[in-house]
């Protein structure tokens, strides 16, 4: 039987980021898995996502996830996807920009590895300062 991975990472998208159903992550997940990079420095198991994730989630409103490409290679799987979400002060909407790679074993996903480019969405949000990259570029502090 072939697995689409492809589709379980749409799902997997659509669920927890968008309809924000925290059951997937346990249905999706295996309990001994981790996701790297979801917080720097250390992997998250099932439970510390869950968490993050619903942190994350009480910050936005109406997350679109769009999976905008995927490759798959035996097991693995790597993901380009992009996020929006409503702007709280109005105009264009905030997007973010993530990258994944996933090993699963049949239809359940048991090695993560994440990124997403946290700095620039949260620059959007206003909750860091504008151009937060170009200042650290020249060896400011952000404060």
């Amino acid at each position: 039987m072939t697995v689409d991975k492809q589709q379980i990472i749409k799902d997997w998208f659509r669920r927890v980021w968008v309809e924000q159903d925290m059951d997937a992550i346990d249905e999706m997940f295996r309990p001994d898995s981790t996701a790297e990079g979801v917080l720097p420095g250390f992997g998250v198991g099932p439970d510390d996502f869950r968490e993050m994730a619903t942190m994350y989630l009480a910050l936005v409103e109406d997350p679109i996830v769009t999976v905008d490409k995927v490759m798959d290679d035996g097991d693995w799987a790597a993901a380009l996807w992009t996020m929006s979400i409503a702007n709280p002060t109005g105009g264009d909407r905030i997007k973010g920009f993530g990258q994944l790679f996933v090993r699963f074993e049949g239809e359940v996903m048991v090695e993560a590895y994440n990124n997403f480019d946290m700095v620039g969405f949260f620059q959007q949000l206003g909750l860091l300062p504008e151009q937060t990259i170009a200042l650290c570029l020249t060896g400011q502090k952000v404060a």
